[in-house]
């Protein structure tokens, strides 16, 4: 009877958010203490202290777009004078926006602003994307293991919320550098630091994560993790790419 009154209501989703907070906070703990074992918790059926991968991935993304609109950075959504003058593809983004431009009869400048909200907004939601293409990474990377394919997602999500917790803190410290009369994150020194950190980071991640979650040994580990960090990079690249045709076409 006592959990149909009022008070009984307001306890039970106290108790409710508290535990899930506590679930959070032991699975960012778990994530960044000991890399590969909250993916092999999950696998083993150790699930109901943690929040579920796909809960921390988003928290990850919450507070990393977050950290991104206090700073006004933007990691995945590239502006359009990122695409047409500073990326790898900018050649091919100047024909492409060219032909978009002919195509609706309108100018540059006008389409500028309309195509950076946008890239913003898809940058947030189209991040999931990134889980499934790393996850088939892993699948070629260990192939002999014969594992499951839940076993590559959530390892996945995990990595990709370490990366965003990672990304945030970066960040913070370009914002941090620049509120102190540096250049942030639009200095070329510390855009290349931080890059570097970022996938010093992101490469010994991966190392201590294999381990746990994949049975990995000796040099096979240092190789597997060593080309998983190149196709950490070459993803985030290609998701940059692929919201600026996204972009092109809806916007």
């Amino acid at each position: 009877a006592r959990d149909l009154t009022l008070r009984g209501i307001v306890d039970r989703f106290l108790k409710a958010f508290t535990s899930l907070d506590g679930r959070v906070m032991r699975s960012f703990g778990m994530l960044l203490r000991h890399p590969g074992s909250l993916t092999v918790a999950f696998l083993q059926g150790v699930r109901k202290q943690y929040a579920s991968p796909v809960q921390l991935f988003l928290l990850a993304n919450v507070l990393l777009f977050a950290a991104q609109s206090l700073t006004r950075t933007n990691i995945f959504g590239s502006s359009l004078q990122s695409h047409l003058h500073q990326q790898d593809w900018s050649a091919l983004a100047g024909s492409l926006v060219a032909q978009r431009l002919e195509r609706t009869q309108i100018t540059l400048d006008a389409y500028e602003p309309a195509f950076d909200r946008a890239v913003v907004l898809n940058a947030k939601s189209l991040v999931i994307l990134m889980v499934p293409a790393f996850a088939g990474v892993l699948a070629l990377l260990f192939v002999r293991r014969r594992e499951p394919l839940m076993t590559h997602v959530v390892f996945s999500l995990h990595l990709y919320a370490f990366l965003m917790l990672l990304f945030s803190l970066a960040i913070v410290a370009a914002a941090l550098q620049q509120w102190m009369g540096g250049g942030g994150l639009d200095s070329p020194r510390v855009d290349t630091v931080l890059s570097i950190i970022n996938v010093t980071a992101c490469a010994a991640y991966l190392f201590l994560a294999v381990g746990p979650a994949y049975g990995a040994r000796g040099l096979v580990r240092v190789i597997q993790s060593g080309v998983a960090a190149v196709a950490v990079g070459a993803l985030v690249l290609g998701y940059r790419f692929i919201l600026l045709l996204i972009t092109l076409t809806f916007t």
